[in-house]
């Protein structure tokens, strides 16, 4: 399998992000915009947590806080997995299964490289199945 830098290549360049003294609010008007469930939360350019739906859901709705008054840091999950460049989609998507996560950050050393989800490992992978399927069909007709 191929390691996760070919599917960044495919992504914008831009790090979608939040700041930790940024309101939860601010966080989910971001996730709107971007239509995405994760975002990174940057401490200028160190990595220092995610920010997703489900941390809103779970620590903000459920327990009834207002996120125009709590801040990112107070919800955030700060022990993050990452990944690096190198690592392959299969690798990425065993270790999303088995911790039970929609979203990796990818770094190189102290470098933020980008963010890959759930839906870009599987996207990649049916775009694999389906050249796999059009290569035996070119081949069974020849």
């Amino acid at each position: 399998m191929k390691p996760i830098s070919e599917l960044l290549k495919t992504h914008s360049s831009i790090l979608w992000h939040v700041r930790p003294d940024d309101t939860v609010f601010a966080a989910l008007e971001l996730l709107a915009q971007y239509e995405v469930g994760a975002l990174m939360v940057m401490d200028g350019a160190r990595l220092v947590g995610v920010v997703s739906e489900r941390d809103y859901t779970r620590k903000i709705a459920l327990q009834g806080r207002n996120s125009k008054d709590t801040r990112v840091a107070e919800i955030m999950t700060a022990q993050v997995l990452v990944v690096t460049p190198h690592t392959t989609v299969r690798e990425c998507m065993a270790l999303m299964s088995e911790k039970k996560i929609r979203h990796l950050p990818v770094v190189d050393g102290a470098t933020v490289m980008g963010m890959i989800s759930i839906r870009d490992l599987l996207d990649d992978i049916i775009k694999d199945h389906e050249a796999t399927i059009a290569q035996l069909e070119t081949y069974i007709q020849s």
